[in-house]
């Protein structure tokens, strides 16, 4: 676990996607690492993002949130999301929040404490807010800390300190035997701002507003209906139709399919 801490801020310059956008209350500013992938459906949502960890494979994925510069651990009063295990379970300290403070980070760990194993297979569930006052995190990879230490115990020693980072990961396929741990997340919610991951609209309503969730890359991400797309353009032809299944469009082989990623 301590090596895909410290790998962390390598492997977000890997990351599989980049979707930015901005708001108050929701946000899609987020990369996605390792295993992770968007998929459909979500939690009463269009899409959620999967996050994997399979111990012949990729033996993490995960997601790294944009947060404002300049916070400090003072700032962070909520931290929770809905999460649904497909494969496994909660176990081995995953699936997990890390908030990077002081050049190491604080563990916010989801399932029911204090073993934080048991969750529920295929059954969306809401973590509820994770850091009210007597919430416990693990702050023991900081100069005193400790594995279980209230939410307003930390914030009175590491308050004041930098949070340069938040991300949630799930890395603990060895926990159960090698067998693949697999759970999605949707409406992650970092004090104010919820993330969704919801395709950015760029139109102004209908499927021309679906068009932006395939540029820049974004065709990659549909991995479940309606993709997997083959490139841009196909995916682009598919919300054209007018959400007809995609396979119908793998006979049409026009120019809208050649578009590249930078249209």
């Amino acid at each position: 676990m301590k090596l895909v801490q410290i790998a962390v801020g390598c492997v977000v310059l890997l990351a599989l996607s980049l979707v930015q956008g901005s708001g108050a209350s929701a946000a899609s500013n987020f990369t996605l690492f390792g295993d992770a992938t968007l998929v459909s459906p979500g939690q009463s949502s269009q899409t959620a993002a999967q996050l994997r960890s399979t111990a012949g494979g990729m033996v993490f994925g995960g997601i790294d949130f944009a947060i404002p510069a300049g916070t400090t651990l003072n700032d962070y009063q909520n931290l929770s999301t809905d999460y649904m295990f497909t494969a496994s379970s909660c176990g081995g300290r995953s699936p997990r929040f890390v908030i990077d403070i002081d050049g190491s980070t604080i563990n916010v760990y989801l399932g029911p404490p204090p073993s934080y194993t048991g969750c529920p297979p295929n059954l969306w569930s809401n973590t509820g807010d994770l850091l009210t006052p007597t919430s416990f995190v693990d702050t023991s990879n900081l100069a005193g800390g400790t594995f279980y230490d209230p939410w307003a115990l930390a914030l009175a020693r590491y308050g004041t300190h930098a949070v340069t980072g938040v991300q949630l990961i799930t890395d603990s396929s060895s926990f159960f035997g090698g067998a693949t741990q697999t759970v999605l997340v949707d409406n992650v919610m970092i004090n104010s701002t919820t993330f969704t991951f919801e395709p950015k609209n760029e139109g102004n309503q209908g499927n021309q507003g679906k068009f932006g969730q395939c540029k820049h890359g974004g065709w990659r991400n549909i991995t479940s209906a309606p993709g997997p797309f083959r490139n841009q353009g196909q995916c682009v032809s598919h919300f054209a139709r007018g959400d007809k299944h995609h396979g119908e469009d793998r006979g049409h082989d026009g120019d809208v399919e050649d578009q590249d990623d930078d249209d």
